[in-house]
C-alpha cells in the first residue's frame, strides 16, 4: 500500500462518514451538486461551500457524538518507543525460518499438517507463508477428493479440514458430515462428549452457503451442546469454548483474533514453544509498525483540523484534499486511471446521503426495498471495498475495477450485513434526535409488526447475506482472491463494532478494550 496517502484517506472518509449528518438539506444539496461537477474549478468549489457555510443552521439535526478517549495518546509513542531493535529482526527471521522449515516437511495427509496450518493462521503468522499453505491446502484438498482416509472418522479432524479447505476458497462438499448423523439428519449423540470435535464443527458451520441443511443443524447441534458443557470445562477450554461462541473464526478480525488466541494457545498444554515465541514476537513488531502509523496518522489530523475552521469545510475540503494527493501519488506510480473509481463511489455516496435528507425533512418513511436499495450505499460498503484497492501496490486490473463498481454480490450482501447491523445497533438512539426512518421503522411501518419481528427479520438477511459471502469466496472467482478477502474483512469489522452496540461512535464500548489490545498493550515474551 501506499503509505504517503492512506491515513489520510483512512481520516478524512471517518470524518466525512460521522460528520455528513449535521448537515441541513440546503447544505446537502450543495455539497451534492459540488461533487457532481468533480472536474469543476477549485475557486467555484470554494465559494459554494462558503455560501452553505452561511445558512442557518437552526435546522440541523446534530448527532452530538461523545468525544474520543484517546486525545493525543498515540502522538506519546515517539521512534524510541516505535523502533525495532537489530536483535528483534534477527530473532524473527531466524525462528520464521524454522516455523517454515516445520511447515513444509510436516506431510499433507497427516492430522499434524492441518493442525500446524490453523494454529500458524490463528497466531496471526500465515502472512509469512501464504505460498506454503496455499500449496499444503491444494494437496490436501486433492487428497480427501481422490482417496479414502481413515481420519475421515474422526469429527474433529473431519471439520477442521473442511474449514481450511473453505477457507482458501476450495469447495468441499458438507456431505463429509452425513457419516456424523442419524438418518433423520440429526447428529448422533455420541458426539455430545467430545468438545473438541464439537469445536472444530461449530467453526465449520460457519463456513455455510445456501441449501446446506447439514450445516445449518450442525451449528444448532453444536451452538446448544457447547453452551450446555462450559460449566464442566477446564479453565483453558472453557475460554475457547466462551471466545468461539462469542466470537467465530470466520467472522473475527484477524489481529483481534490473533491477539487473542497467543494468549489461548500459551494456555495449552500442549503448545510449541517456539511458535508461541515467534507469535509474541512478531506481534510486537507489528504493533511498533502500527504506532509509527497512528502517531503519523494523528499528527495529520491535527494540522489539518488547525487550518479548517468549521465542521463543513473539513468535510468538503478534506475530501478534495484527500482526492488530489492521491491522484498525485497514483499518477507517479502510472496508476491515476484508479483515481476515477473513487471519486465516482463518492459521489454516489454524497447523493445517497442527500436522499436520506430529503426523507428526513419530508418526514418520508420508504419502503423497505427502497430504503435498502439507498440504505446500502450508505453503508459505505462499496465505497471501501473501492477505495482500498486504489492505493494498493498489487496489480489490479481495470476490469477488476469495473466489476466491482458494478456492485457485485458480495459486496451487496457485504453493504446490506453493514447497513442491517448499523440500524438495529443504533436506530433507537438515532430516532430520539430526528433521524431519517431505519430498516426497523421502515419495516414497522410496512408491515405492521413489532421491532422485535423486525429484528428477527434483519438477522435472517444478515444470515443470507453471510451466505452469499460465503459463497462468493470460493473458488472459481470473477477477481483475485486478495480483492474478495478486503470484503470479508469489512464485515468482519462491521460485525465486530457493531454486536453489541454502536462501537463505531461509542468511544467507551467494547472497542475501547479492541484497541488497547491492539495498540497498546504488548505481549510479554
Amino acid at each position: 500500500m501506499s503509505q504517503s496517502i492512506s491515513p489520510l484517506i483512512c481520516s478524512h472518509f471517518a470524518k466525512f462518514q460521522s460528520n455528513i449528518w449535521r448537515c441541513n438539506t440546503s447544505q446537502l444539496r450543495v455539497i451534492h451538486s459540488s461533487y457532481a461537477s468533480f472536474g469543476g474549478r477549485r475557486k467555484e468549489r470554494v465559494r459554494r461551500m462558503n455560501r452553505a457555510m452561511d445558512l442557518s443552521s437552526s435546522s440541523r439535526h446534530l448527532a452530538d457524538f461523545p468525544s474520543t478517549i484517546w486525545g493525543d495518546h498515540f502522538l506519546s509513542y515517539n521512534s524510541e518507543i516505535t523502533e525495532i531493535t537489530t536483535q528483534e529482526k534477527n530473532e524473527h527471521e531466524l525462528l520464521k525460518e524454522i516455523v517454515r522449515k516445520m511447515l513444509v516437511e510436516t506431510l499433507d495427509n497427516s492430522t499434524q499438517k492441518l493442525v500446524l496450518i490453523d494454529t500458524i493462521q490463528r497466531l496471526g503468522l500465515a502472512y509469512h507463508f501464504n505460498y506454503e499453505i496455499e500449496n499444503s491446502i491444494q494437496n490436501i484438498f486433492y487428497l480427501s477428493q481422490n482417496s479414502e482416509d481413515n481420519d475421515e472418522h474422526n469429527l474433529y479432524v473431519a471439520a477442521l479440514r473442511f474449514r481450511l479447505a473453505r477457507q482458501q476458497g476450495n469447495y468441499m462438499s458438507s456431505d463429509v458430515f452425513k457419516q456424523f448423523t442419524n438418518h433423520d439428519g440429526k447428529f448422533k449423540e455420541n458426539h455430545t462428549n467430545d468438545v473438541q470435535g464439537l469445536l472444530s464443527l461449530y467453526e465449520a458451520a460457519h463456513m455455510r452457503v445456501h441449501d446446506e441443511e447439514i450445516l445449518e443443524e450442525a451449528l444448532i447441534f453444536t451452538t446448544t451442546h457447547l453452551e450446555s458443557v462450559i460449566p464442566n470445562l477446564s479453565n483453558s477450554l472453557k475460554v475457547q469454548v466462551t471466545e468461539a461462541l462469542s466470537h467465530p473464526i470466520r467472522k473475527t478480525i484477524p489481529r483481534v483474533g490473533a491477539r487473542k488466541y497467543i494468549y489461548i494457545y500459551e494456555n495449552i498444554g500442549t503448545h510449541n514453544d517456539l511458535l508461541l515465541k515467534f507469535a509474541k514476537l512478531d506481534f510486537n513488531m507489528l504493533q511498533k509498525l502500527h504506532l509509527k502509523e497512528l502517531n503519523e496518522l494523528t499528527r495529520w489530523d491535527e494540522g489539518a483540523m488547525d487550518s479548517l475552521p468549521t465542521y463543513l469545510r473539513s468535510i468538503y475540503q478534506g475530501l478534495l484534499d484527500v482526492f488530489n494527493e492521491m491522484e498525485e501519488v497514483l499518477a507517479k506510480e502510472g496508476k491515476a486511471d484508479r483515481i476515477y473509481y473513487a471519486k465516482k463511489e463518492m459521489k454516489k455516496l454524497v447523493a445517497a446521503y442527500f436522499k436520506e435528507a430529503q426523507w428526513l425533512n419530508a418526514n418520508y418513511i420508504p419502503k423497505c426495498e427502497e430504503y435498502m436499495k439507498n440504505g446500502v450505499v450508505t453503508s459505505t460498503g462499496t465505497m471501501y471495498g473501492i477505495i482500498s484497492l486504489v492505493v494498493m501496490e498489487e496489480i489490479i486490473t481495470k476490469e477488476a475495477f469495473e466489476w466491482l463498481a458494478n456492485e457485485p454480490l458480495i459486496l451487496r450482501a457485504a453493504s446490506t450485513i453493514c447497513r442491517l447491523m448499523d440500524d438495529m445497533a443504533d436506530h433507537e438512539v438515532e430516532q430520539q434526535r430526528e433521524h431519517v426512518a431505519s430498516f426497523v421503522e421502515c419495516y414497522m411501518e410496512e408491515y405492521g409488526v413489532s421491532k422485535q419481528e423486525a429484528y428477527v427479520e434483519m438477522r435472517k438477511k444478515i444470515t443470507n447475506a453471510c451466505k452469499d459471502i460465503n459463497k462468493e469466496l470460493l473458488r472459481p472467482t470473477a477477481v483475485p482472491m486478495f480483492i474478495l478477502e478486503r470484503t470479508l474483512n469489512f464485515i468482519r469489522l462491521v460485525g465486530t463494532f457493531l454486536k453489541d452496540d454502536d462501537g463505531y461512535t461509542n468511544p467507551k464500548s467494547q472497542v475501547k478494550d479492541l484497541i488497547a489490545l491492539l495498540f497498546v498493550e504488548s505481549i510479554d515474551i
